[in-house]
């Protein structure tokens, strides 16, 4: 498995593709304007607490107040009222913590008047950006992430990562912590920790450390509301989360952004510095890597799959819904039964990726193919839940029901991902068509199953625009050189000048159309 990282920057934003085996699996955008990303840490005052909901609304400079529900307080909120007042009139300058006297805990089933009052000033964090009619949702439990460890204010706890499974490895990991970690911080050991030695861990400690510092130095005579600490840029977040040694290449188009990206690399992992790459091309990068074909492909209402099948993915304001169809397809499989599972396998490995590429968030319901037999119906479920791992949001996938229904949740901290797909209808006539450059892609899915269905003995002949005829036959290898070493079939192609550019029939030498 081949992991790599396509860095596009434009003079607004910066996209980054992630990619597995040349596969689109995250598309990310970085834009300049963002002035509320998940993490960011933010000096805001109470506009109004709300008994009705036990929560409070807080002016972060957002055009809607944010909402802090008091489950979000932390249950060491006097302790931070307490700092923040201090620190803001300049009577504490040692923001160690180790001297400073805590207070109890609140009342973790309390109410919200008891805790917080209208202009009170608060330091709070950004759990999910503002989405649709919605204010950012805000936390005023801090944490601060590093590559192996988040450290947390105000708590002496010190938690591991459930996924780090081996009990030795959490205990050493514990202990580790333990001997390193300063009085009056907790800390979150994360699964890239696993196996690292108490230098790496105490290095990035102290990383997080001095960014604590550096925010609390600012809260001195701060305005209200002000950003006290911004998240890493989206390159350094990315890489922080998921760069492991299966990553072999992250290519950057842009000199600035290739040194940051280098030096960060070097930061976390020396050995592999060489990787990064600058892209120096007059073909554009993500051209190159293929990526806005797969694009292209893959953010439209429709989801072509392997052999024929396809999603058909839709939005409500409440949930998404994923359905999963075979098409007109017939293949080597005995039974229906063996049809569905072979459809509904390749179908969850393909929403698995949609989940993260789209980065869709709240209830999806996944209407997958109804099976009988328990005992597929039990691999489906694992196999989703398989592909689902390396989904860095947390989700929660339920077994199939009976009528073969699958529900996810899924996190959702900032706006879906939404691309345009379709396109003006090149032929002049008004309204969208889906992407041309698609047409390849459906071609080439109807001769694999007109080949499979056997329906292809008296050989076959591809009727279309003389454009893509044109695209189909020049090059080499060209496409249909390329199905020839495949299927073993020769494949004729006909241009007809009366055809539309989107139009195409295969037909046998007796001319007869084959579907």
């Amino acid at each position: 498995m081949n992991k790599e990282l396509i860095v596009r920057s434009s003079s607004s934003d910066v996209d980054f593709a992630l990619l597995k085996d040349g596969k689109l699996i995250e598309l990310h955008k970085d834009e300049d304007n963002s002035d509320f990303s998940v993490g960011d840490i933010m000096l805001a005052k109470i506009r109004k607490p709300v008994p009705g909901l036990n929560a409070a609304f807080v002016n972060v400079g957002y055009e809607k107040d944010a909402f802090l529900h008091y489950h979000d307080l932390g249950p060491q909120l006097s302790s931070l009222l307490k700092f923040i007042k201090r620190v803001s009139t300049g009577k504490l300058k040692d923001f160690t913590l180790k001297d400073f006297p805590f207070e109890e805990d609140i009342d973790k089933n309390g109410v919200i008047n008891d805790v917080l009052k209208a202009n009170q000033s608060i330091l709070v964090q950004i759990v999910k950006e503002p989405i649709s009619t919605k204010g950012p949702r805000i936390s005023s439990e801090l944490s601060i992430a590093g590559r192996y460890l988040v450290l947390v204010p105000f708590s002496n706890r010190v938690s591991i990562s459930q996924k780090i499974e081996d009990k030795d490895e959490k205990d050493r990991l514990k202990r580790l912590v333990q001997s390193i970690k300063p009085k009056g911080f907790g800390v979150i050991v994360r699964t890239v920790a696993e196996g690292k030695k108490v230098a790496e861990l105490d290095k990035d400690l102290q990383n997080l450390l001095s960014r604590w510092t550096a925010m609390c130095k600012k809260i001195y005579k701060a305005n209200y509301p002000t950003k006290v600490l911004s998240e890493l840029n989206r390159a350094a977040s990315i890489l922080r989360d998921v760069f492991n040694d299966s990553f072999t290449g992250i290519h950057v188009d842009d000199e600035t952004l290739y040194y940051q990206i280098k030096d960060y690399v070097h930061l976390i992992a020396p050995h592999q510095e060489q990787i990064v790459k600058l892209y120096d091309s007059s073909i554009p990068i993500f051209e190159k890597f293929s990526i806005e074909r797969q694009i292209k492909t893959s953010f439209g209402r429709t989801v072509s799959m392997q052999k024929g099948a396809y999603l058909v993915i839709e939005h409500t304001e409440a949930l998404h819904v994923i359905d999963v169809n075979s098409g007109n397809r017939s293949n080597k499989a005995k039974t229906q039964e063996d049809t569905a599972l072979e459809v509904n396998m390749i179908a969850a490995a393909e929403v698995a990726r949609q989940l993260r590429l789209r980065d869709m968030g709240g209830i999806i319901v996944v209407d997958f193919i109804d099976m009988n037999d328990p005992e597929n119906r039990r691999k489906l479920f694992d196999h989703l839940r398989e592909e689902m791992k390396e989904d860095r949001a947390k989700h929660k996938v339920l077994p199939p029901s009976k009528f073969g229904l699958i529900q996810i949740t899924r996190q959702r901290v900032r706006p879906e991902m939404n691309i345009k797909t379709r396109e003006v209808d090149p032929n002049g006539n008004e309204g969208e068509v889906e992407a041309p450059i698609v047409i390849i892609n459906k071609i080439t899915s109807d001769l694999e199953r007109i080949i499979q269905s056997k329906a292809s003995s008296n050989g076959i002949t591809l009727n279309t625009h003389p454009f893509i005829a044109a695209y189909l036959t020049k090059g080499f290898p060209s496409v249909r050189s390329k199905w020839f070493l495949e299927h073993k079939k020769w494949v004729k192609i006909l241009p007809r000048d009366a055809y539309t550019y989107l139009q195409y029939q295969f037909k046998d030498k007796t001319g007869k159309t084959l579907k």
